[in-house]
């Protein structure tokens, strides 16, 4: 049986993940699963799946977990502290989808015990990439990507050598506005950007699908995991959401990651990896899709692609202030306290003026180092707005 443990699995990733392992219980030894203020949902799959250890991140929710979990034989746990020593515990796969800058920490310590960790956080690699990589070859731990653009990546390029790689392409819905008048999205509310033209999403990922956020967080992802310079890496609008990204060879060639919009694959890929097994998604019929269209991201429209690209450019832990601002600006949108629009001014701004503190930017990459940043750049999110506001 393998051990498996999955970091944030009451989350979207982690609840697909579960329906995955739920399907084949007699092969997988559940160790650790961890959640948020989802009590009932962590206590209900801990003891369906029989899990040594269940913790919710929130000090004031372990009595509650504690009572869910009353005469099941499972341990409950609460706390930063706790997230790590449950990561730590041995398991021979690891799944980090802990959403935010908080899923950092925990897939650190997963990596130091050596184990093979399924990366579904986005944040650890536009946050620390060196930090996360550097950990992992120093504990012969294995990195496999579960974002469904990088997980196509990774499999166009099995098997390749990564010299004759000309270009990667990743693909993006376009979002809730991809079809509006520019002029109009300084005041789309945040009912329109929390609604997906394709597909039912979280509010967060939702919104940042609708001005690209998530997408440029996936460019430096891209950098940071295949080590390939910006350059090489383009962004196209695909609104049918079938071709998840494609790989440029020197000789023309395109590999094309073609499925349909389900994490199980992913998911299952670098569950199974490095074999292929059945997974419970649609088979697409390609002749009833009929076409798929493409089309070239309006630098206007989705300022969070430069953006991104600033990031890159400036290096050292310019992803850290690029991801902290993000999110401190989306806290805003979905407050009411600046225009969709907005958001991405925050964000310039931020990188702006941190920019220029040396002393942040440029200071050595570990998780100390990190969080301060993290942490500074939230503050100067803050201000800009109270100064926007007046």
């Amino acid at each position: 049986m393998r051990r498996v443990s999955i970091l944030g699995a009451t989350g979207s990733i982690g609840q697909n993940t579960i329906d995955l392992i739920a399907r084949a219980p007699e092969a997988y030894d559940v160790v650790a699963l961890t959640g948020g203020r989802n009590i009932a949902q962590l206590a209900h799959d801990a003891r369906r799946l029989k899990a040594e250890i269940a913790v919710t991140a929130h000090d004031e929710c372990l009595d509650d977990l504690r009572a869910a979990l009353e005469g099941s034989g499972v341990e409950a746990a609460a706390g930063a502290a706790a997230l790590c020593e449950a990561a730590e515990r041995p398991a021979d796969w690891v799944m980090s989808a802990i959403v935010g800058a908080a899923g950092l920490a925990p897939g650190l310590a997963a990596l130091r015990t050596g184990t093979t960790l399924a990366l579904a956080n986005k944040e650890s690699l536009v946050c620390a990439g060196g930090l996360i990589l550097e950990t992992a070859r120093r504990n012969g731990a294995r990195i496999l990507p579960v974002d469904s653009e990088h997980s196509a990546i990774f499999q166009a390029l099995r098997g390749e050598d990564m010299d004759a790689v000309e270009r990667i392409i990743l693909t993006a819905s376009g979002g809730a506005f991809r079809d509006w008048p520019i002029e109009d999205l300084g005041r789309a509310s945040l009912s329109e950007a929390s609604t997906h033209p394709n597909w039912d999403m979280g509010q967060r990922i939702t919104i940042d699908s609708a001005s690209m956020f998530n997408k440029a967080m996936e460019v430096i992802e891209t950098r940071e995991f295949f080590g390939v310079p910006p350059e090489m890496i383009e962004v196209v609008v695909h609104p049918e959401s079938m071709i998840h990204a494609l790989v440029g060879f020197r000789d023309g060639a395109l590999m094309a990651h073609v499925g349909p919009a389900d994490m199980r694959h992913a998911i299952g890929y670098a569950l199974h990896w490095p074999e292929r097994q059945g997974l419970p998604v649609e088979r697409l019929d390609l002749a009833r899709i009929g076409s798929l269209s493409f089309r070239t991201p309006e630098p206007e429209r989705y300022p969070a692609l430069k953006l991104a690209r600033q990031a890159m450019e400036r290096g050292g832990l310019a992803g850290a202030v690029f991801n902290a601002a993000k999110e401190q600006a989306l806290d805003h949108f979905i407050e009411g306290r600046v225009s969709f629009t907005g958001m991405a001014e925050v964000v310039e701004e931020v990188l702006t003026r941190l920019d220029a503190d040396t002393d942040v930017v440029d200071a050595a990459m570990t998780l100390d180092n990190v969080t301060r940043t993290d942490h500074l750049a939230r503050q100067c999110a803050r201000n800009v707005m109270a100064e926007r506001a007046g």
